[in-house]
């Protein structure tokens, strides 16, 4: 529910039991594509590192987060990112990658990930971010892109032996917060001379959040636990 917050897609919460896990029929495309993030939440938590970073991989997780009609096709047409001020005036936040140029973007961006990857050259959890900040200025597809996005790290994360989103969702990051740096670090991308840093900072921020998260449960747990032991005796 947390990645659909930051877009801004809501659903009755008196229905998110029947929309998470009940049988019942849906009732609007909102149900649906929250329906379909929990299917690839637990595609990625069943399969793990076993589950290949690739365009196919990319490409379903779209497919199951959104009820469009070309999910999990690359956009046909040149979509730039549109901000809306308060009074109403419009500005092309960022030109994202042409549509005639996605697939070959993609395809650079895997293969990217695959060789830093497996040759070790950038540290793995700068590499995760960075590939997640490019994966967003190429805005392979006409919607959805931010929560993919998320997708695609949650299983970044299992890549890399980090396996804190099993337990704590990392999609809890401050909406503001997230479209700041996002807006920092594109600037000038695609001249190569993008400031990645604020992004990346964030990323690492939502880790480390999840981590010290997932620590204070554990601890309370722990002291929970400890407690019914000793009132026991």
């Amino acid at each position: 529910m947390s990645s659909y917050r930051i877009e801004g897609v809501v659903a009755d919460q008196a229905r998110v039991g029947t929309i998470v896990f009940g049988h019942k029929q849906l009732r609007d495309r909102a149900e649906e594509e929250i329906r379909g993030y929990r299917d690839a939440l637990k595609w990625i938590h069943e399969q793990g590192a076993k589950l290949l970073i690739s365009e196919e991989t990319i490409r379903e997780l779209h497919r199951l987060t959104t009820g469009i009609g070309d999910a999990g096709q690359y956009k046909e047409k040149d979509s730039d990112i549109i901000e809306k001020s308060p009074d109403g005036r419009q500005r092309v936040g960022f030109q994202t990658v042409p549509a005639s140029e996605t697939a070959t973007k993609m395809c650079e961006l895997v293969s990217l990930w695959k060789d830093c990857f497996e040759e070790r050259r950038i540290h793995p959890l700068i590499l995760l971010a960075g590939m997640n900040l490019d994966f967003l200025c190429i805005h392979p597809f006409r919607d959805g892109n931010g929560r993919v996005s998320r997708l695609l790290l949650l299983l970044q994360c299992y890549h890399l032996c980090l396996e804190v989103g099993r337990y704590v969702s990392l999609e809890r990051g401050d909406k503001e917060r997230y479209y700041e740096t996002l807006e920092q670090s594109s600037q000038h991308w695609h001249e190569g001379t993008h400031d990645s840093w604020p992004y990346i900072n964030y990323i690492l921020f939502i880790l480390k959040s999840a981590y010290l998260e997932g620590y204070c449960q554990f601890v309370l747990s722990k002291e929970v636990s400890c407690a019914r032991t000793v009132g026991g005796r």
